[in-house]
Parts: structure tokens; sequence; C-alpha cells
């Protein structure tokens, strides 16, 4: 075997490892199965067992204050029979109806717990009949996920406060927009607690606390807000999406924690701050709890171990409330609990001046180039009626952007193929003599004034284009089960098809890796032709690499999703069109099939060799 043979045949095997590797570590992971899909949805029939108590941690109190309880210390609610299901567990206490356009669900009247909320807007797949997207559900069944509202005492006086045991009484049978909820506990010994809860049409819950003192002296509380969910959810441990514990910790700035973080390494406290958020984000979904903006506050993001399941918890402690003999206090507070949309994230912060609340959504380290992307999609997808149309259109946007750029690099590519056969006169005169062969390149380059690395900037100015984009449909709920046309459903997930089971004509499902769709073959015969227009590489064994690199991205392709793959598609055939024009503007021939490998390539070869 020759020394050209064997080269070959090794960058035939790295390309395959590469591959592997890429499939293996870095490929974004395979879509959702329906049964576990948007970060445990809630389904899950099984409860705890029987004698299992409700032992959420409640907040630490500010230095001086009182200790953090004990989790065995906090009243547990009533175990449920082995086997309930989620709505035995919603049926065994007493609930007021939540009801607006989006959200459908309960609040139990037994600890005054939100803990029962569905996303009415939302399915768990794009399959006709697929069920609503749960986002809470209550203590006593699996994967309970709720928030809880309350106060903690000083620990100067024994007080009976509200707990998750205590019924709350109201004259109200359902909350809804325009219409709050107003619950109410006596603890029998001069303090009368009151909880006001309203809710808009979107996702924002607004709760205010009251306290009226009958005693004859003087007391101090501390109220607090908390968010827990029981058990690790699953998710899909990407590098570019953050799911777990986050929050904005005033000057702190944004918190984002893994659940195996708090696990390994928590609690993570942060005190005597002021303004931001806590909150459990999941990829599309979140829970944000916000307090007052103006007054301090301690954050917690912790984790306990009851039995063999985690419980995650975030909370936030503000100062003391001091209320006085015959007066009342109240504090409010917000909990945003539903969807990740971009623009109403955008109106909350601008509306009620929440720190920081647009870093919800995992824009990651190149905000300054997914949002906008995201805002342009958006823009273009309310024009047209559909975010595939509206890549197109960007696509095209920013390929006028990048037109001047781009002209001059497919310039000096025209150039260098117009050289080529005076490349090939070159390497037939030196023959073996690589150092002479290089240096009579470089003269014949800088005597016509190419540039031979131009050839790469067409590809790098497109990758943060490329990056921006895969970001906003990987982490963006707009981009969620968007269509496009025929076969995609959903522009965020892979295209669906596959060459090797012959597109669904033979019964079998291939590997992951094999999964190589209909667009995945149209962006490597677009890329073929793209790059069968620049100058071939002097060297055989660069060309052989760069002969091989389309059905290297095809593969690589196929498993990221539909939108981005049409979207490198769609810049690919601009991008021969642009270059075309140029080609014919400086006197290069165009022939296409010639220069895809037919007609009579072989041919012009050999003119060029005379």
């Amino acid at each position: 075997m020759d020394e050209n043979t064997r080269n070959y045949v090794m960058a035939i095997v790295l390309s395959i490892a590469v591959l592997f590797i890429w499939q293996f570590y870095f490929a974004p992971p395979p879509k959702e199965q329906p049964a576990q899909s948007e970060q445990s949805q809630q389904t899950a029939k099984d409860v705890k067992a029987p004698g299992a108590a409700d032992t959420t941690p409640r907040p630490d109190a500010p230095a001086g204050g009182p200790p953090r309880p004990d989790s065995t210390a906090i009243p547990g609610s009533a175990p449920m029979p082995a086997g309930a299901s989620r709505e035995s567990v919603l049926h065994a206490s007493p609930r007021i109806i939540i009801e607006t356009s989006r959200l459908e669900g309960s609040l139990a009247l037994k600890g005054a717990r939100i803990d029962d909320l569905i996303l009415k807007d939302y399915r768990v797949s794009v399959e006709p009949g697929s069920e609503d997207v749960v986002l809470f559900s209550p203590s006593g069944a699996n994967d309970a996920y709720y928030v809880e509202h309350g106060w903690v005492g000083d620990g100067t006086a024994k007080l009976a406060l509200p707990g998750a045991n205590t019924v709350w009484s109201t004259k109200s049978s359902k909350l809804k927009p325009g219409a709050p909820l107003t619950l109410t506990w006596d603890n029998g010994e001069g303090l009368t607690f009151k909880r006001i809860i309203s809710v808009d049409e979107n996702y924002m819950f607004v709760v205010r606390q009251e306290v009226e003192n009958k005693t004859g002296a003087a007391i101090t509380l501390y109220p607090y807000a908390l968010i827990s969910r029981h058990g690790t959810p699953e998710v899909q441990s990407f590098y570019i999406l953050h799911e777990g514990l986050i929050g904005v910790a005033g000057k702190e700035g944004l918190q984002e924690l893994d659940y195996e973080d708090v696990v390994e390494d928590g609690p993570f406290r942060f005190k005597n701050i002021a303004g931001g958020w806590l909150g459990i984000a999941d990829k599309y979904w979140t829970s944000v709890i916000i307090p007052n903006q103006k007054v301090r506050y301690q954050a917690n993001f912790s984790s306990t171990l009851s039995g063999n399941q985690p419980r995650y918890q975030t909370d936030y402690l503000l100062d003391p409330v001091t209320v006085q003999p015959g007066a009342t206090a109240q504090i409010e507070g917000m909990l945003f609990a539903g969807a990740k949309e971009t623009r109403l994230i955008d109106s909350y912060a601008e509306q009620n001046k929440i720190e920081k609340f647009d870093l919800l959504i995992d824009w990651g380290w190149f905000y300054f180039l997914t949002k906008p992307m995201f805002f342009a999609l958006d823009y273009f997808n309310r024009l047209v009626g559909n975010f595939g149309l509206a890549i197109l259109i960007v696509t095209v946007f920013v390929k006028l952007a990048l037109f001047p750029l781009a002209n001059k690099s497919y310039a000096s590519m025209s150039k260098m193929k117009k050289l080529q056969p005076e490349m090939i006169k070159l390497k037939e005169r030196y023959g073996d003599d690589k150092t002479r062969q290089q240096q009579a390149l470089m003269d014949l380059y800088k005597k016509e004034k190419v540039n031979p690395a131009s050839g790469c900037l067409p590809i790098l100015i497109q990758f943060p284009v490329f990056f921006a984009l895969y970001k906003v449909l990987f982490v963006t709920i707009e981009m969620r089960h968007a269509p496009f046309y025929g076969w995609i459903k959903d522009l965020s997930a892979p295209d669906p098809t596959t060459f090797f089971n012959l597109f669904g004509l033979i019964p079998w499902t291939p590997p992951t890796f094999l999964m190589i769709g209909i667009w995945p073959l149209i962006m490597g015969v677009t890329m073929l032709i793209q790059m069968r227009l620049n100058p071939a590489p002097p060297d055989p064994m660069q060309a052989k690499i760069f002969a091989w690199m389309p059905v290297f991205f095809t593969f690589l392709m196929a498993p990221f999703p539909a939108g981005l793959v049409i979207y490198w598609a769609w810049n690919n055939t601009l991008s021969v069109l642009q270059q075309s024009y140029i080609m014919h503007r400086h006197g290069v021939p165009f022939v296409l099939f010639d220069n895809i490998g037919f007609g009579k390539k072989k041919d012009s070869e050999a003119k060029g060799k005379k």
C-alpha cells in the first residue's frame, strides 16, 4: 500500500472516529419520549409509601434569629394509601379551582399551597391527542412540585403559625383573573392570618400575606416563600442548556445550580441582598418566586434526602416584620409558574421592575447574538405565519449583511480557480520537490493577489450565526413543536425520516447515527456543490479530505434540529448562487455538472496539463 492510499484510508477512519465521538459526547440528545418529556410531566401514578410525611424544610432565619428548623419539626400531611394516583391525592383534601385562559388546576386549602397546575396551551408531544403539560403536583404524589408561602417566628415566643397541615377558610370557590382568592386562618391566640392570591391571564400570581395582631404585645415574624420539588427530574444534560435551580441573588448576579450541585456542594446561601428572584427551571417551563424588589432578604438553594428521594428547594426569607398590638402588617410577593415565553417574560421584567428576569431563558454567553436572532425570527414568523419560512428570510438578510465580506472571499477563490491550470503546471514542473513547489505557488498567489486561505472565510463567518440559530432552536419554547411543511412537524427536533429504512418503507428504526433524513441529504448535496465550485487543493490528501467533507457533515448534522439543517441547506444554496455570479464576473467558467464530478471534468484537467 503506497503512502497516498494509506493516508486516504486513514482519513476515512479518522472521519468515522470523529463522527462517533461527536455523536457520543456532543451531539444533541434524541427527541424526548412522550412518557418522560418536558421535564418529568408529573403523570406517574405512584405515591409515597404509607406513613411518609411531608417534611418540607422551611427557610433559614437571618443571623441572630432562630436556627433553621429541623425537617422533622415541620408537621407532615396525612399519608396517602399505597398505589393512589395523582388524582386521588388531589381529591383527598378540599381545594379551590384555579382557572384562566392558559392555566387550570387547584389550590389546596390544607396548607394553602399552589400545587396543581396544568399548562393548557402546551402538549407533551406533537402527536394528536397528546396530553397537556403538567407543571405542579401535590405533596404525596410522585414527583411532587409546589409553592408555599408563610411566616417564621423570631424564636422569642411560641406562636401558633400556619403550616403544611393548616386548613384555611374562604368564601370563594374559584381563583381566576379579576377575582382574587382570600384565605383566612385564626390561630386562636389573637393572631389572624390572611392570604390574598390573584392571577393574571398568563402565568403570574400575586400573593399578599397579612397578619392582624389582637394580642397585647408586639410580635416579630419573618415572611418566606419556597418552591419544593421532590425527586430529580429527567434533564437533557447538554452543555448549552441549564436545567435546575436558578436565580438572581441581588448584586451576586445570576446563579445557575445543577441538581447534583446542591446535592454534592449545597446548600448555597446569600444573605442581606435586595432585588432578584429564585426558582427551578426546566427546558421550557419554570416556577419562580419573586420577593418585593426593594426589601432585603436571604436566599437559599438546598437539597435534602427523604428516604431514597432527594428534595430540592429554593426559598427566600425577608427581613423581620414587627406587628404592634391592634395593627396589621402585610407583605407582597409574586409567583411565575408557566412557560418561558420570551416576550411575556420581558414584559413582566419591565412592568414589575424585576431585576434580570430575562435571564430566566438561557440565552448563553452570546446573548448579544442569540436574543436578536430570536427577535428577528419571531418578527418574520408573525409576518408570514411559519418559523421555517422565517428562518429562510432571516438567512437572506444575514447573507446580505455579510455580502461584502463573502464577496471578497469568493472573488479570491474565483481567481484561484482561474489559476488552476498554472498550479497544475507548477506541480508537474517541480515534481516531488515540495519546498520549491510550495514557494512557486506562494509567488503565484502573491503575483495574482490571491489569498489561499480565503476559502475558509465563508464557513467561518457563518459559525456565529449558526450557533445563535442553534441556541434559539434549542432553548426557546416558541420553536418547540413549530412546524415547517411536509414531514417536518417540529423544527426544534431532528428530521424524523431516514434513508436507511427508505424513508419509512422498511419497518425498521435505525440507530441514532444512521437517522439521515431528507433534509440532511439535501444539505449534503448543496454542500457538495458549493465545495466543488472552490479550487481543488493542490495536495492530494487535502483534496480527498475535502471530497469526503459533505458526507461527513451530512452524518454530523443529521441529529441537529431540522430548522438548523434547513438553514444550512438554504445558506449553501444562496452561497452557490452568489459564488456563480462572482465567477461569471471574473471570467471563470461555471459548468455545474463538471464541478460536481460529472461530464468532462477529466478532459478539462487534461487540457490544463497541456
